[in-house]
Parts: C-alpha cells; structure tokens; sequence
C-alpha cells in the first residue's frame, strides 16, 4: 500500500511543526510544501528545519500552490496560514476542488458557521461535490476548551453549565503573536485597540460556546466576549515579548452562552508572557455542573503550539475515511496519538 501523501500550505510554526512531526511517523510521507515567504521559498524544508533528510525524498518550498495541492498528488492539505474563516476560505476552496482533503489551523474553522454560516454551507457543498472531507482543529479551540467538556458529559445524566478555563503562558510564541496580545502596550494603548479591533486576543469562544452547545443540545440564543488587560506589576521579558511594570503583559479573554437569559457556557482564558513572575501558574480546568458533577485539572497546561501539531497530524486518517463535506470535531472520531503505520489507519 501506497504511503498516505500529505500536502503542507504555510510553513510557519505551525505548518513546520507539523512537517517534524510527520517526518518521524511511518506510513506517510509529504509531497510538497507551500509558502510565499522570501526567507523560505526554493529551499528544502530539511534544511529549514535543521533536520536530516534520510531516506525521504527532497521536498523544496514551493511559491506556487498548484504545483504543490493538485488531483492525485495528495491525500490531504494542511492548511496552517490563517485564524479566520474569510482569509482562509479560498484557500479551501482551491485544495477541495482539486479533490484533496483538508486539515485547517484556523481557529474560526472549528466551528465555522457561528460567525461565518454562509460559508460554512459553501464549504459544505464543495466538499460533498468534490468527495473531500474539511475539518478546522486545534488544541483550542478543537479541543481542550470544548470537544474535551463534551467528551467528559459523556458520564452525566444531566448537564446545568459548563465552565472551561485555559491559565497559559504566551512566553514560547514569536512576535505576531505577542503583537496581537497586546503584550507590552500601555493600558490606554490596549483599551483603544480593543476598541478599534486591531487586537485579536484569543481567537474562537464562540466556535467552542457553539459546539459545546449543539453537543448537549443547549440552544444558545446570546454569546457575549470581554477582553481584558493583564497589568505587570514588575518587569516581564520572553523571547520575544517585554512589559515594564504597569503595562500589559497579556489579556484576559471571557466568554459566554446563554440559553435563555441563563449562563450555561463560561468560557475563562487569562494569557500573559512569563506568568510565574506574579505567581500564576498555568492549567487547563473543567467543571461541569450537573449529575454527577465532573471537575478536572490539568497542570501545568496542555502545550499550545505540540497540541495543535499534534492534533492536525492525529486527525488525518479520520479525515480521509470521513465521509465527504465540511465537518467539525464532533463529527468524527475522537482523536488519538498514532503511533503505529498510518496505513494501516486508513480504510481503503
């Protein structure tokens, strides 16, 4: 049996991160990688990620996706370039009309149609027309801040509210992303931001709020978001990222769903660089209140950046034998770490 054949379009920290991955695992093997970034176009993703090439064929980024995602050269894309369903939307389209399988990072794909239900039912009918299967997943959303509260409901009778809390360090991630926190921001600076939406803060509450609730069937009829600054009150350097005291080292994001008039969903998500500096300390949590009641804690917490490697590389055999059309994280297995041959995970 052929390897299973995987297409990468972006090779950032995530879409390089994935690549490692795969190159360690058997039974699969890339066939091309898409970027457009100077600094990588031409070279081979061996020599990008300082690792050695072995027994693997030569794979060179390539500028030009269509020589890379096309009809009968991959089994599945993984898309690892945007956080929004809009930015990555042509890009879906491209990859499944070719006929290829697609693995999102955008965090809005998770569960499109809460912000973007028009084009989650485009997505659905090209995939169908195309016999492909679309899934948008991540560690969170995709995972520890919803699919996982769903997956624990599984041992109640009755379900009252669901309360998902994420306590993370911002401490390993690179510029953009201390850029989009706000991290090193006066207060005032941030609060326009907010205002203006040039900062993003924590992107998908309302993709986990609208999985969560067509999973247990609460029909949630409002969904509210905060963002909040989180105030230093000594100095605070990452690789990356600095806040003097009295500036913004991260953002606290809350949100919620309510069913009528009642909060059912709590959604908590404090993020900052170098939380231990004020004694935070970093966990993922979940209550579920109900019969019986569930309480979990996990610390410290669940790596950001592995995780949603590590989800986008489990997640392709359960891609490829789902069945055509747009599809979220309840809709196919749960995820588990393959460790044996891909191929054998495959149903041909």
């Amino acid at each position: 049996m052929e390897n299973v054949k995987v297409a990468i379009w972006g090779f950032g920290a995530m879409g390089g991160g994935v690549a490692k991955v795969l190159l360690k695992k058997k039974g699969v093997e890339i066939t091309g990688v898409c970027d457009i970034h100077p600094d990588r176009v031409n070279r081979s993703i061996f020599e990008i990620l300082g690792v050695e090439r072995g027994a693997h064929g030569e794979v060179a980024v390539n500028p030009h996706i269509e020589q890379v995602v096309k009809r009968g050269a991959c089994d599945v894309c993984i898309i690892a370039t945007d956080s929004f369903t809009k930015k990555a939307f042509p890009k879906i389209k491209f990859a499944a009309e070719q006929g290829v399988n697609i693995i999102c990072t955008a965090e809005e794909m998770s569960y499109p149609k809460a912000q973007s239900p028009e084009l989650a039912a485009e997505m659905d009918k090209i995939a169908r027309e195309n016999g492909v299967t679309i899934l948008g997943t991540g560690i969170n959303p995709g995972l520890m801040m919803d699919l996982l509260a769903i997956c624990l409901s599984g041992c109640m009778v009755d379900v009252e509210s669901v309360m998902c809390k994420r306590v993370n360090s911002l401490s390993p991630f690179g510029p953009a992303v201390m850029e989009e926190q706000g991290v090193g921001l006066t207060v005032k600076t941030f609060e326009e931001g907010v205002q203006n939406g040039t900062l993003a803060g924590h992107v998908g509450f309302a993709e986990s709020v609208g999985m969560i609730g067509e999973a247990l069937g609460f029909k949630v009829d409002r969904f509210e978001q905060q963002m909040k600054p989180i105030v230093t009150t000594v100095d605070r350097k990452s690789a990356y990222g600095f806040a003097r005291a009295g500036d913004v080292a991260g953002v606290n994001m809350t949100g919620q769903g309510y069913v009528n008039g009642e909060l059912k969903i709590d959604m908590i998500h404090p993020q900052q660089i170098e939380p231990e500096a004020e004694g935070t300390y970093t966990g993922d949590y979940i209550v579920l209140k109900g019969s019986p009641e569930v309480n979990m804690q996990i610390r410290p917490e669940v790596d950001g950046g592995i995780g949603t490697i590590a989800m986008c590389v489990n997640m392709i055999p359960h891609v490829i034998n789902g069945e055509p059309g747009l599809k979220t994280m309840l809709d196919l297995p749960v995820p588990r770490a393959v460790m044996g041959d891909f191929r054998d995970f495959i149903k041909r």
